[in-house]
């Protein structure tokens, strides 16, 4: 899919129907067309009868971009315009004044300050809310001047106006904040993946079937986890979409990050059952999953473009199997990304590694049926991929590293132990991915404990083990 990325950039965006892929033929061009168009229902005579009022109807504060038209036979069917441009930043709605404009952001993890920055110097931008966890965090903002900054090339740009809200479980919640139990339609979550659940069990309350949440964190297997422990039942469950950036981000405070690289954001959402890339349906956004994407697609520096299922997919499995190998190896190493480059003996590591995980991607029966699944996802392409991955980054530290170096969990289990758990499943022992995948852990323990001040016992104080002590002074 070609993508020409700027203010005026071509952003082809394929809708879904709770996740259900739209075919990429069928995908528009904002940049040639403003208008999307969506199927007919098949309600009697044509016509449907949730009808999108016309601008008249809506507030004289908005610029509605929503025009309405009698549903036909035909498949040109319903036209909406694909931007959503407002001109308010107060609390006001969008569709039919049922969807609020504000946009609530869990965390404060890279990709989400750089999309709050990004939202911030927009025109007409969403009010926006962080929601933070912990009063220190709280206090840090206040601090820091109660704003997100972001490092580009030496300089450093500010953002403010933003809100922020202390999340705290709902049996917790004072009564006299009505705002800590008001339903929150469109959510970012920004937080590492193994603080996702307990981060979401504090806001599951505010979050339904009318709700849309964004995951911009990275690993995989986390939704899964989300479903079994929070949403648990389908009819319920809010809409989620799936972000995978490529922007290269450093961490420098709880609010300021240095933006090294400039990428892109695929946005995709997900099916709410088993997703098969042979099962295409008429695509179908709810009306606060397409709020939120419009508002992401216009905003130039996130360089957002809407993916169908499978598409999100594989770039999901990409960035995974580049945490699965560089993270994990530059941990062991603890080394620069440039670093594993030109040295026999960590490529023979890196060939074994990617044998494995390109058998397990190979072989997953959600993407059979996929065009070139064998090519895209060869070791010798992966390969390819992962070298040149580590030269454009040649001297930067991994995410996963420093973690370790600050003593935090890492994303381990949501990148190699995906590999190692769907492998399980299909019948593949991942025996090189599995050891590194402790050896991971192991170092991560060591450095937690360096940290922490819990040395380990000096050699002296160790007994003597088979040898009889003396009783005699």
């Amino acid at each position: 899919m070609k993508v020409d990325r700027g203010v005026n950039n071509k952003q082809r965006v394929g809708f879904l129907h709770r996740g259900t892929p739209f075919p990429a033929a069928q995908c528009v061009s904002l940049a040639s067309s403003r208008e999307i168009h969506i199927p007919p229902s098949n309600s009697k005579g044509g016509e449907n009868k949730d009808r999108i009022p016309n601008t008249a109807q809506l507030p004289k504060d908005m610029v509605s971009t929503i025009s309405t038209t009698a549903l036909s036979g035909n498949s040109n069917g319903l036209k909406l315009d694909g931007l959503g441009r407002h001109n308010s930043t107060t609390e006001d709605t969008v569709e039919n004044a049922s969807i609020p404009r504000r946009i609530y952001i869990l965390g404060t993890e890279n990709v989400g300050k750089l999309v709050a920055h990004s939202l911030a110097n927009i025109p007409s931008r969403p009010p926006i809310t962080f929601l933070l966890h912990h009063q220190g965090v709280v206090n840090q903002w206040y601090r820091g001047g109660k704003s997100i900054e972001i490092i580009q090339h030496g300089t450093a740009e500010r953002s403010s106006g933003f809100d922020i809200e202390l999340t705290m479980p709902h049996d917790q919640a004072a009564p006299s904040h009505p705002q800590m139990h008001s339903t929150i339609h469109s959510l970012v979550v920004s937080v590492k993946a193994p603080a996702t659940v307990e981060a979401l069990s504090t806001i599951a309350h505010r979050l339904g079937r009318e709700s849309t949440v964004l995951f911009v964190n990275d690993g995989m297997g986390i939704l899964d986890e989300v479903n079994e422990n929070l949403f648990t039942d389908p009819e319920t469950r809010p809409e989620y979409i799936v972000g995978v950036s490529t922007h290269g981000l450093r961490t420098l405070s709880p609010f300021s990050s240095a933006h090294y690289g400039i990428g892109t954001i695929g946005l995709g959402l997900v099916p709410q059952h088993d997703f098969r890339y042979s099962e295409q349906t008429s695509p179908i956004l709810s009306p606060s999953a397409r709020y939120l994407l419009r508002t992401l697609t216009r905003t130039p520096t996130l360089a957002a473009m809407g993916l169908t299922a499978s598409d999100i997919h594989q770039l999901q499995l990409e960035k995974l199997v580049s945490q699965a190998t560089i993270d994990t190896l530059t941990v062991m190493f603890d080394c620069k990304n440039g670093n594993l480059l030109d040295n026999f003996g960590v490529t023979r590591v890196m060939r074994l590694l990617l044998s494995e995980i390109s058998l397990v991607i190979r072989s997953l029966p959600e993407l059979q049926g996929i065009p070139n699944l064998d090519l895209r996802f060869s070791p010798s392409r992966l390969e390819y991929q992962i070298v040149s991955l580590a030269k454009s980054t040649a001297f930067n530290d991994s995410s996963m590293l420093q973690a370790v170096k600050h003593g935090r969990i890492t994303d381990i289990d949501y990148s190699t132990g995906y590999i190692v758990r769907r492998g399980e499943e299909l019948g593949i022992r991942c025996v090189m991915n599995y050891m590194l995948m402790q050896m991971v852990k192991g170092k991560q323990n060591m450095e937690s404990r360096k940290i922490e001040g819990r040395l380990p016992i000096e050699p002296a104080e160790l007994p003597s083990i088979g040898r009889k002590t003396s009783s005699k002074p």
